[in-house]
């Protein structure tokens, strides 16, 4: 298959100033509300991107777990690679990639942990299963094998019971936005592109080329 002749036409649907808001918290919940409406697989799924202490991005899909004026909230573990550098590094970005919607939504800011009340309710909230498996995975290193996970699985379960604390090194984190951009796909590659960027504790809203 000759892959750089594959082409799509995005006619789907078109943003403009006259049919976005002004604030992009309200213009982001919009397109959330119209994503989960269409049913689209995983709609919060979000890719985090992130820098390490030599300057290399990395990148990975989370979920997005909470919205609001504070800014975008997922949770993980903090020894994770990706904790490991936001500790090193507190700005990320976010992208949403609505496909069956031809739109993208990318966020940039700076990260800081959600707090410790914050993230316990929301790990209380977890089906059990998740709940042992944040204190069993040694997230992003090296392990023996599938069996070893699966080993240490059941032992901690056996060992924390139904009602497991939060471990200490899982929790919460918020990105505060600093930048919005939000993409809609056009024809003949004429994309839609807003872009709302702080200034003087508001925002500005602007068209990016395409």
């Amino acid at each position: 298959m000759d892959i750089a002749a594959l082409r799509k036409s995005y006619e789907r649907d078109r943003l403009d100033e006259t049919l976005s808001d002004t604030d992009p918290l309200r213009q982001f919940q919009r397109w959330l509300d119209q994503a989960l409406a269409a049913q689209i697989p995983e709609p919060t799924a979000m890719t985090l991107a992130t820098v390490g202490s030599e300057g290399r991005p990395s990148t990975r899909v989370v979920l997005l777990k909470g919205l609001d004026e504070h800014g975008l909230v997922w949770f993980t573990s903090y020894d994770s690679r990706k904790g490991q550098e936001l500790a090193q590094q507190p700005a990320a970005a976010l992208q949403f990639h609505w496909v069956e919607l031809e739109r993208v939504v990318r966020i940039e800011g700076l990260v800081a942990k959600t707090s410790e009340a914050e993230s316990d309710a929301y790990y209380a909230s977890r089906p059990l299963g998740s709940r042992i498996g944040a204190w069993v995975s040694p997230q992003s290193r090296v392990i023996a094998s599938r069996a070893a996970l699966e080993q240490a699985t059941a032992e901690a379960g056996a060992r924390l019971g139904t009602d497991p604390p939060r471990p200490p090194h899982w929790g919460g984190y918020r990105l505060l936005p600093e930048c919005w951009e939000f993409w809609q796909g056009r024809r003949d590659r004429l994309h839609d592109r807003l872009r709302y960027r702080r200034q003087d504790g508001g925002w500005v809203r602007e068209r990016l080329g395409p």
